[in-house]
């Protein structure tokens, strides 16, 4: 069984019982959270497609706030000298997906 939901403007594919990395959601480690937003749904044998979402959830326990690795955005235009080198790290929340109802 798993589900594809749509959270922080991006596409994840949720299983119970597997960890994933989404946008920066509200709330503490331990906190649970349910997404709404479910575009597919399949149980084994059956396949449920939204139009564009189903009448389905997906219910989720925050393990932790966190930020990815540091990354570096580098600008440059040739022949100006201009060159700009700025660092950032993205924000995450980690999820563990519990249980998914259609």
């Amino acid at each position: 069984m798993f589900a594809i939901i749509e959270t922080g403007g991006k596409q994840y594919k949720a299983e119970p019982g597997t960890k994933i990395k989404v946008e920066k959601l509200a709330g503490a480690a331990g906190d649970k959270v349910s997404f709404d937003k479910v575009l597919l749904f399949s149980d084994g044998g059956e396949v449920k497609i939204g139009m564009p979402y189903l009448k389905a959830k997906a219910e989720a326990v925050i393990l932790r706030q966190g930020r990815t690795r540091k990354e570096v955005v580098f600008h440059y235009h040739s022949k100006t000298r201009k060159r700009t080198k700025n660092t950032h790290r993205q924000h995450f929340t980690e999820v563990q997906i519990e249980k998914i109802s259609a």
